[in-house]
């Protein structure tokens, strides 16, 4: 490991319970900061709901530190938006933030286009499906962007059971690990490309938080790439020292099958194929095969090749600032 990465891990490492609530509260209050929840949200009806009471009751509710929790639903066909309301978020539509741009589909879609009905001066983003939600993601993230001044970016880092029953309990921590499209695919590409973010436990996981000076000026891949892309523009643009992750313990969520995750592991390695080289690109499509009747078929899938431009350059984003 370069010594870089070591000395980074032993000064830009931290667990939730090394900043508590206390201090937080105090940081916020000295230095005036406001902090901004934002959930991208497709079908989670069973899970939006319990996120969004627990972040209102310990941190709006019991302890003034998140100014406001906003929603943002990507076109559910479920109640997820209906649930996130009553259970006191402000839930906002996709298609309704910059209609003059057409919305694509995609996870980073959303993420960008938060950055217009927010007011925060950090962003914490939380992703809509987890399970047994603890307030200690919220607070583990914000923690070092309130207390730091030269930290902008914070990661989650966490165990990721495979399966969440009692069968992945009884056969102890290490079995059945999550996290396989970061292990087969953002790992290897960071660890041989940019080395300096070696360290990162969970560079694709859905929590963290920002400032929001920080994220304006970041271009976001639409879909699965976003997290990858985020941390190596945020690199190149703040370095290795401005970045920093925090141990909350272990997430457990839906995870995606087998086919799922090829093609979600093709769009993070389009999202870092062109930042090695903007120039000649790879084919943008996967092709996976499933069983028809007559034996395999092929599918193929488009992989996500755009990017939305840092907000900055958005004259409706440039126009908010002003007023």
């Amino acid at each position: 490991m370069l010594e870089e990465v070591e000395r980074w891990l032993a000064t830009r490492s931290w667990s939730v319970a090394d900043r508590p609530l206390h201090r937080l509260l105090s940081a916020k209050q000295r230095t005036g900061q406001t902090i901004s929840v934002v959930l991208p949200a497709l079908n989670e009806e069973e899970t939006v709901g319990d996120i969004v009471t627990v972040i209102r009751h310990d941190l709006m509710e019991r302890a003034p530190l998140v100014d406001e929790i906003v929603v943002v639903d990507s076109g559910s066909t479920d109640r997820t938006s209906a649930v996130a309301a009553a259970a006191g978020a402000r839930v906002v539509h996709r298609d309704e933030i910059l209609p003059r741009l057409p919305a694509v589909p995609g996870k980073g879609e959303v993420l960008w286009r938060s950055l217009l009905v927010t007011g925060g001066d950090i962003l914490c983003f939380v992703d809509a499906d987890l399970r047994e939600f603890s307030s200690d993601f919220v607070l583990g993230i914000v923690g070092p962007l309130l207390t730091e001044p030269d930290v902008d970016l914070v990661k989650a880092m966490y165990d990721r059971p495979l399966a969440a029953g009692p069968e992945a309990l009884a056969a102890g921590p290490t079995a059945g690990q999550g996290g396989r499209v970061t292990e087969l695919m953002a790992r290897p590409l960071l660890n041989m490309h940019w080395p300096q973010l070696a360290g990162f436990v969970q560079p694709l996981g859905g929590e963290y938080a920002a400032r929001r000076s920080l994220l304006e000026q970041l271009p976001f891949p639409v879909g699965y790439g976003v997290e990858l892309g985020m941390l190596v523009d945020a690199l190149h643009l703040v370095g290795l020292d401005a970045l920093a992750q925090v141990d909350v313990g272990v997430r457990k969520h839906r995870h995606q099958d087998g086919q799922a995750l090829g093609r979600m592991a093709a769009a993070i390695y389009r999202t870092a194929q062109l930042r090695l080289a903007r120039g000649h690109l790879v084919r943008p499509s996967l092709t996976q095969f499933v069983r028809g009747e007559d034996g395999f078929e092929p599918r193929t899938y488009s992989v996500d090749t755009e990017e939305r431009p840092p907000m900055l350059e958005i004259a409706e984003y440039a126009d908010r600032k002003v007023a």
